[in-house]
């Protein structure tokens, strides 16, 4: 991992993902807060349902919270072709391409491990550490697909590994049975195949006690999630110039993602918690057409300018630096920076001053950063 200037122009990076992935990671330092602290204090009845939307799922169904991770995980699934596929086109070496691929990985697992707040605890051995993480699920999953598409030439070739995979976890959570318990124990927390590996296999402690919402098969399953961005990566750098048919194959083929997902819910349901196959489905196809949308507005009609340019700009700053925000809100307490300076406020006005303030902060930190080209890449 290094921290540095930046060598690549910002005109040669693809906006649209940079300005997806600020959309995606505002939600995360603080937006979500934000909207809880307005629905609280204002009572209106769309804003509780838009705060609705903003809170897990106990275990079934979907809402956008639900989407927050495996969008984050799509979307560095769409940076692989750019990043690896494009090298290998000019003829870089494989092997070492793979051992970056590979650093990636591991130093995101480590990142997660750190991030789980390991270093701040007294421990007796192993047992009470977290191992599973955010961060390393997102690298494992990067770490996976990309190394398929590096070594594979072929967009069917990836999708044959795609479909084998999906249809490897959906064996296993549909067919193999628990010991003691039986087959496609899905809706029961305790005695679903992924909580028993969990138990039976995950190191550690797991967050969620008797299973892990980033545990073994969560990260096997999320890899699909992963490849379907690269797959989108790949449409994206097919050779044509931005164009109106490159968004819509994106839409198109998230809407026909998304209604396979819901054709399946019924035997097979959505839980975010054992990233079942619809649940991948799902949240790839919505992300698919998010990035639809994103790559349309900005990459195709440029609608970069006037009253857009501050819109995408504010996106762009926390998209860019991503992993250092991610990292920064848990390790910088901007909360009370902001109570520091606005505390005053809380009172006649609400909390959602403060947390208001906590983002501005973060932003701004951002902001320099972005101009001083200094970006954490992993």
């Amino acid at each position: 991992m290094n921290t540095k200037k930046s060598e690549t122009k910002m005109s040669e990076r693809l906006q649209s993902l940079d300005v997806m992935r600020g959309f995606d990671m505002l939600w995360i330092v603080g937006g979500g807060s934000l909207i809880a602290a307005w629905a609280k204090g204002t009572n209106w009845g769309w804003m509780n349902v838009l705060a609705n939307q903003l809170e897990h799922v106990s275990w079934e169904g979907f809402r956008f919270e639900d989407l927050i991770f495996p969008m984050f995980m799509f979307i560095s699934g769409v940076a692989i072709p750019y990043a690896v596929t494009a090298k290998v086109e000019q003829g870089a070496d494989r092997k070492p391409l793979f051992h970056k691929i590979l650093k990636r990985g591991i130093l995101l697992v480590i990142l997660g491990i750190i991030y789980n707040g390991n270093l701040r605890r007294d421990f007796d051995g192993f047992s009470d550490m977290r191992i599973a993480s955010v961060l390393g699920q997102i690298g494992l999953g990067y770490l996976f697909a990309a190394t398929i598409v590096l070594y594979t030439k072929s967009f069917k070739t990836r999708i044959a590994w795609l479909v084998g995979i999906m249809a490897g976890i959906a064996l296993l959570q549909l067919a193999v049975p628990v010991p003691g318990h039986g087959a496609g124990l899905l809706l029961d927390r305790e005695w679903n195949i992924n909580a028993w590996l969990d138990r039976m296999l995950m190191p550690g402690r797991l967050h969620g006690t008797i299973y892990d919402p980033e545990g073994l098969l969560c990260i096997i399953s999320a890899i699909t999630v992963t490849l379907m961005g690269a797959l989108a990566g790949s449409v994206l750098r097919d050779g044509e110039p931005a164009s109106k048919r490159k968004a819509a194959t994106l839409a198109i083929g998230g809407a026909s993602l998304i209604a396979v997902a819901l054709l399946l819910s019924p035997f097979y349901p959505i839980i975010k918690a054992c990233w079942t196959v619809p649940f991948n489905m799902l949240t790839a196809g919505i992300s698919a057409m998010l990035l639809s949308l994103f790559y349309f507005a900005i990459d195709v009609k440029d609608w970069t300018h006037g009253v857009f340019s501050y819109k995408i700009l504010f996106f762009k700053v926390i998209g860019m630096n991503s992993i250092t925000i991610y990292l920064g809100h848990s390790i910088i307490d901007f909360e009370h920076a902001s109570h520091f300076f606005l505390g005053f406020t809380a009172l006649p006005m609400g909390p959602w001053v403060e947390i208001l303030g906590a983002i501005v902060l973060e932003w701004l930190l951002l902001y320099y950063l972005y101009q001083k080209k200094i970006f954490l890449r992993v």
